[in-house]
């Protein structure tokens, strides 16, 4: 019996040793050349040689860094430089081994796969460069410094530990460098002169090489647009994607797998696995009749993607706890991070949707700008993020937590190639733009900290994923036409030469209609720069301090919230034949057409101002769209809906939008009206006998008063 236990012992550890080496494949450090001095590989700071090795020597300079963190990787071969340099190094006048006379060393801690003993020594952020003596840090350097402020830390710890054997000045190597400065070293094995340390890192490809890769001859390694600075030397070479590994195979056998309060937490927000939910309950016919899509998916997913269900009877708590107040509720998850999906429910619709969910498991993909130009042909919106080597790991997690709610949106990628730098003009890190055809709107924080802030860039990034010229259906009819003016073309798809030939005309009215606007924007602030200054002026040549301060103070307010977006979209004419005719009264036999709605004010136009339909060219929608934005609009609209209709919406509205002032106005016409009320009342009407008359007749005075028939009473 011992010996099958034993059996099923070694068993085990073989399998679990061969399954770690499969998911970790670590590339193993190999030794280095400095000065024609061999170099072994930096010592590795680990739980299981930690207490160890922290103990050993006085001194101790440790690199916390992170295998997936830019700056990280741009740090790399600096400190290996660093630590050949000193390595190879003597003290001054003397032939004794640097370690061994300092006791001074190096060593490396990832931060990632032994999280724990970063936190130790409470590290926050990477890279983190500690110098430690007799296991207590005396010098923190947070971020990727240079060399020269490396080694002067160094070097007072050396001094400090050695006094009078440091030398006044040494001649640092440039990171990558495989000698010092004027130095001509023969390498001791030719065959291993070319070796390179290759840190150890979970689930990633080694770090660049020490000798940073030249740019590519297409890829200038400056590149300087027309009045803006230089940038930074940084060649594209992208850190390796952070891919989340899954303890489990996804939907392994192609169903829906029922999850419940107790299941739920580690299969799904526990476990970082991607997953596609349905909250459903048993007696809903919608539920019902979405069921047999709801198996198929799982089957198509198989292998691929987790789908599961929640029965909202049997699991109330769960449920309430996600928000679900209808069903079906469909969402995605990813983690604690979930997102509702808001689509339709046919097959097609939901497996759309979960192969564009699965895109979100790599991570943001980092692009240059070949593979970006090639991206531009297949996505109509691309959100694009701008990064460099000085961009900090808060941002790069900012990000990564913005991709599930672009599923069936856009596309988010990052880049750091120059190329692109210089074909946008981006002179600051880290900047987010969106493109749509080509054009660039960018997102502009005032700080910072503002692209750090998830909600804020999501509420940005929700203004313009839209394509130039979406095609309206049922999920996205509500953004698209709320709060905007919407010239909506109503366009037969079957019909493919008309109906290309008018997509082609209504983007080219947008992209003009923008650029027209984009003018006007910067005539406007600029008026009213220029009014400012001549008040400074003004100030200045009275010398009226408190003028000038006033003047000084006036701010550019370019705030455009009260004037309504324009936007253009089109719509299948002969699906939305019936809605199209009941709400604008065009009948789709008349050929294509172009309204300008305005969904608020239930109103729209369809006329130019000689009385002729408008049509899909540029000329027809622009002439008509400069005239119904005038204020007040210089056509006459149409209602899309009845006159008594119109009257209740417009009281409704405006209680909606001025309710203190709508309030005070019904008060007002109530009170005159309780007023009027009452003086029709207290007016007498003729013939009628009023006691006050008879009163007055026969009122004497008390004293001295005459009698009724004349005569006075003594």
């Amino acid at each position: 019996m011992r010996l099958f236990h034993l059996s099923l012992l070694f068993g085990a550890a073989a399998l679990v040793v061969a399954e770690s080496d499969d998911l970790d494949e670590e590339p193993v450090r190999e030794n280095t050349y400095f000065n024609g001095k061999k170099v072994p590989p930096m010592l590795e700071l680990t739980p299981n040689n930690y207490d160890k090795e922290f103990n050993t020597s006085k001194y101790l300079v440790v690199k916390h860094y992170s295998p997936y963190c830019p700056h990280c990787i741009d740090f790399a071969p600096t400190f290996q430089t660093l630590y050949e340099f000193y390595y190879t190094s003597s003290p001054a006048g003397q032939a004794a081994d640097f370690t061994q006379f300092y006791d001074f060393r190096f060593a490396d801690i990832n931060c990632v796969a032994y999280s724990d003993l970063c936190a130790q020594h409470k590290v926050s952020s990477w890279p983190s460069t500690i110098i430690y003596e007799d296991g207590e840090p005396i010098v923190t350097l947070k971020g990727a410094k240079t060399i020269d402020v490396l080694s002067a830390a160094v070097e007072d710890a050396l001094e400090k530990a050695k006094p009078g054997t440091r030398l006044a000045k040494i001649d640092l190597p440039t990171p990558g460098d495989k000698s010092t400065p004027g130095t001509k070293a023969e390498p001791a094995d030719a065959g291993a002169a070319e070796a390179v340390l290759a840190p150890k890192q979970n689930n990633s490809p080694p770090p660049p090489a020490p000798a940073p890769p030249p740019a590519p001859k297409d890829q200038p390694a400056k590149a300087e647009p027309s009045g803006n600075p230089t940038y930074a030397q940084v060649p594209f070479n992208p850190p390796a994607a952070k891919v989340l590994k899954t303890a489990s195979a996804q939907n392994a056998d192609g169903k829906s797998m029922p999850l419940t309060y107790d299941n739920f937490h580690r299969l799904v927000t526990n476990s970082f696995e991607p997953w596609f939910i349905k909250f459903y309950a048993p007696w809903c016919h919608h539920c019902q009749s979405m069921a047999p899509n709801w198996e198929q998916l799982a089957k198509e997913m198989d292998g691929r993607l987790n789908i599961g269900e929640i029965n909202c009877d049997a699991e109330s708590r769960l449920c309430k706890d996600h928000g679900v107040k209808g069903y079906p509720t469909l969402m995605f998850f990813r983690g604690p991070e979930h997102v509702e999906y808001q689509g339709l429910r046919g097959l097609g619709d939901l497996l759309s949707y979960a192969e564009k969910a699965l895109d979100l498991v790599g991570g943001v993909q980092d692009v240059d700008a070949e593979s970006f130009k090639a991206l531009e042909e297949k996505e109509e919106v691309i959100f694009l993020y701008f990064y460099d080597h000085a961009s900090t790991t808060e941002d790069m997690e900012a990000l990564e937590r913005l991709p599930i709610n672009l599923i069936g949106r856009a596309k988010l990628v990052k880049t750091r190639d120059v190329k692109l730098y210089d074909r946008f003009k981006i002179t600051t890190w880290p900047r987010l733009l969106v493109s749509r055809e080509g054009r660039p709107t960018y997102y502009t924080p005032f700080s910072p900290r503002d692209m750090r802030d998830t909600n804020q860039l999501l509420h940005w990034m929700r203004s313009v994923w839209l394509p130039m010229v979406p095609e309206l259906v049922s999920t996205n009819a509500r953004e698209i036409m709320d709060g905007k003016i919407v010239v909506l073309g109503i366009l037969n798809r079957e019909d493919q030469g008309s109906f290309k030939s008018a997509i082609r005309e209504m983007k080219s009215a947008a992209n003009e209609w923008m650029d027209k606007k984009i003018q006007l924007f910067q005539l406007e602030r600029q008026e009213l720069r220029d009014a400012k200054q001549l008040r400074i002026e003004e100030a200045q040549d009275r010398n009226d301090d408190r003028a000038l301060q006033r003047a000084k103070n006036i701010r550019i307010d370019m705030n455009r919230s009260d004037r309504k977006e324009v936007t253009f979209a089109w719509v299948d004419s002969a699906f939305w034949q019936r809605w199209i005719r009941t709400t604008y009264g065009i009948d789709i036999k008349d050929g294509d057409r172009v309204i300008i709605n305005d969904e608020d004010n239930r109103r729209y136009w369809d006329q130019t101002s000689t009385g002729n339909p408008i049509v899909p060219s540029r000329t027809s929608i622009l002439e008509t769209l400069t005239k119904v934005t005038a204020s007040p609009p210089k056509l006459k609209p149409k209602l899309t809906i009845g006159f008594v209709e119109k009257v209740i919406f417009d009281v409704r509205t405006n209680f909606r939008d001025h309710p203190y002032l709508s309030s005070g106005c019904v008060l007002g016409i109530a009170f005159g009206c309780l007023s009027w009320f009452r003086g029709r009342i207290g007016r007498r009407p003729k013939g009628q006998f009023k006691l006050d008359d008879a009163t007055k007749e026969h009122k004497g005075p008390i004293l001295g008063a005459s009698s009724a028939n004349g005569s006075k009473t003594d």
